[in-house]
């Protein structure tokens, strides 16, 4: 397993198209995210092999699954594992007979079969739940027999659906940490397919972003994170996302108003900032130099411990504040504040 999965997905339906290139190197975990009506699904699909592209290319080495019009290789011939979102085990089966599944579908005797799965039940920690069916496992169980049953095979590419969206909160932070350790261990590529921030910051070795069927956003969790380049993005790592031009330390807003950055740029940049940035105050405040402007509150929403407030004025923003200042400043739709944001704490960018 030493060459990187190479494809240029381009296939669409009913007008909307897909457009999207992705490298994945062995032992990496790339994850692709993107809103609802993406793309996301449809590039897994074309990596299956259960959706042909109409453009573009599939390879692996020197083996190239999908070429048109010059190759396809069929789904049950690519060297490929999926966990499905709803895991979609057999109901009828047990966890063994599950796992041992794919291996007897390659031909592999019985016996033989069912050993290779005893080991990979034993591998996620299910081996007293071989003989379990489906229905009697907990939702971070039957996620594990999924795993097995898709890495038995010793697949090159693992394709991971959605894995922990069907789990509950207090069971997805434990599988999460034990779906990690595994991936970690897992010599061959995987893509993960998710629509949350928190899982693809802790899988994944690097993010790929895209919205409308293209790539908005590439690179480390770390770097997206900190540097968002759409407003959905901003959404995802929970920033405030705006777009200006600078000159030295001022920053003029396309939508209206001026903010002040610690660090001096020229020409377009983004202006990044995390919403508990945000200070909010009946006076404007006065004292250190701060970016300060009059807001109108347009609604209030509980978020975790905190209460995201969104903010209209020029620039409009959202603000994390504590439930305490929600009582103090006695906060509702249509009270006018002044917001304050120190320069110290924006992050300014190239908007290239």
């Amino acid at each position: 397993m030493t060459e990187a999965l190479e494809a240029l997905v381009r296939t669409g339906r009913g007008g909307f198209d897909v457009d999207v290139p992705l490298t994945v190197a062995p032992g990496e975990v790339v994850a692709l995210l993107g809103p609802n009506g993406a793309g996301k699904s449809t590039v897994l699909r074309t990596l299956a092999g259960l959706l042909p592209l109409q453009d573009g290319y599939i390879r692996l080495g020197a083996s190239t699954w999908d070429e048109p019009p010059k190759a396809f290789i069929v789904a049950e011939q690519r060297p490929v594992g999926v966990v499905f979102q709803d895991y979609l085990l057999f109901a009828h089966m047990s966890a063994l007979e599950n796992v041992a599944f794919g291996p007897r579908a390659r031909g592999v005797p019985r016996a033989k079969a069912r050993e290779q799965a005893l080991e990979w039940l034993t591998t996620v920690g299910l081996a007293e739940h071989a003989q379990s069916r489906p229905r009697t496992l907990s939702g971070g169980q039957a996620q594990r027999v999924a795993l097995a049953r898709a890495l038995v095979t010793q697949p090159e590419l693992l394709l991971l659906d959605e894995p922990l969206a069907a789990l509950d909160a207090s069971t997805r932070l434990r599988v999460r940490t034990e779906l990690g350790r595994h991936l970690r261990a897992y010599p061959g590529r995987t893509l993960l397919v998710t629509h949350d921030p928190l899982d693809a910051m802790v899988l994944a070795d690097r993010l790929v972003i895209i919205e409308a069927g293209r790539v908005v956003q590439a690179g480390v969790p770390t770097e997206v994170a900190r540097r968002p380049r759409t407003d959905y993005v901003a959404q995802l790592v929970g920033l405030n996302l705006l777009r200006g031009n600078s000159s030295e330390t001022s920053v003029s807003l396309v939508d209206g108003g001026e903010l002040i950055t610690a660090m001096p740029f020229s020409g377009p940049v983004h202006v990044a900032f995390p919403p508990s940035a945000v200070s909010l105050h009946v006076e404007r405040p006065t004292g250190s130099p701060r970016n300060t402007w009059p807001v109108v509150v347009g609604g209030l929403e509980q978020h975790a411990h905190v209460v995201r407030v969104e903010l209209v004025g020029t620039p409009s923003v959202l603000a994390d504040i504590t439930p305490a200042v929600v009582a103090e400043l006695r906060l509702e739709a249509g009270t006018r504040l002044w917001a304050a944001l120190k320069a110290t704490e924006i992050q300014a960018y190239p908007a290239d």
